[in-house]
C-alpha cells in the first residue's frame, strides 16, 4: 500500500527505521551497510528529511546521527501510517484486544530496529491461553500477509528471564495500562 503512495524504496525504508520506532538511531554508513543501497541517495534522502524537520541529528564523534524528530507536527500520522502499512493495528484489533488477560506485548527482531520484514515477531506478557492465541495468530496472518512468531511469558517470568538490555531492544506495541 505505501509503495504506491511513495516511490522511493529508500525514502520508504528510512520512514520504517526511524517511524516505525521513535527512539532508533542511525548514521549514514550504517544505513548504506543495513539497507544494501548507495551512500549518496540515502544521503539525499536524509537531507530532505531534515530540511522538513521530520528528522532531527546530533554530532557524535566524527559521525552524524539521525533520529525521528518526535515533535514534529506530522510525526503521530507517520507513525500511525506506518503501523498500518505493517499491520500492527490489525494484531491489536483481533489479538490483543481478543485475548483477556495480556499485560504487554512487545515487538522485537527487524521491526523493533525499523526494518522491513515478512515475519513479526512478537513477546506476549500475561497470562495467555496457547491454543486460542494460536487460532487467532492464524486469522491475523492472512489479513496482513505477513508471518508472526510470538513468545509468551508470565509476567514474573519476563522480567526474570528477559534482560533490561533485551528489554531495551523491544519495542512496546501495546500495554492494558
Amino acid at each position: 500500500m505505501i509503495s504506491t503512495l511513495i516511490s522511493s524504496k529508500t525514502r520508504i525504508k528510512l520512514l520504517l527505521k526511524f517511524f516505525l520506532n521513535s527512539n532508533t538511531t542511525a548514521y549514514l554508513r550504517n544505513l548504506e551497510a543495513e539497507f544494501g543501497e548507495s551512500s549518496n541517495a540515502i544521503r539525499l534522502e536524509l537531507n530532505k528529511f531534515e530540511e522538513t524537520g521530520l528528522l532531527e541529528s546530533f554530532a557524535e564523534g566524527n559521525k552524524k546521527i539521525f533520529q525521528a524528530n518526535k515533535k514534529h507536527p506530522l510525526f503521530k500520522d507517520i507513525h500511525n501510517i506506518l503501523i498500518k502499512h505493517v499491520g500492527f493495528d490489525t494484531i491489536i484489533e483481533n489479538v490483543i484486544n481478543n485475548m483477556g488477560e495480556v499485560d504487554r506485548v512487545f515487538v522485537t527482531g527487524a521491526y523493533a530496529k525499523g526494518l522491513d520484514n515478512p515475519v513479526i515477531d512478537l513477546i506476549f506478557v500475561g497470562n495467555i491461553e496457547r491454543g486460542y492465541l494460536t487460532h487467532l495468530i492464524e486469522k491475523v496472518e492472512n489479513l496482513i500477509n505477513r508471518k508472526i512468531r510470538y513468545v509468551i511469558y508470565q509476567s514474573e517470568e519476563f522480567e526474570i528471564n528477559v534482560s533490561m538490555k533485551e528489554q531495551d531492544a523491544c519495542l512496546l506495541l501495546w500495554t492494558k495500562e
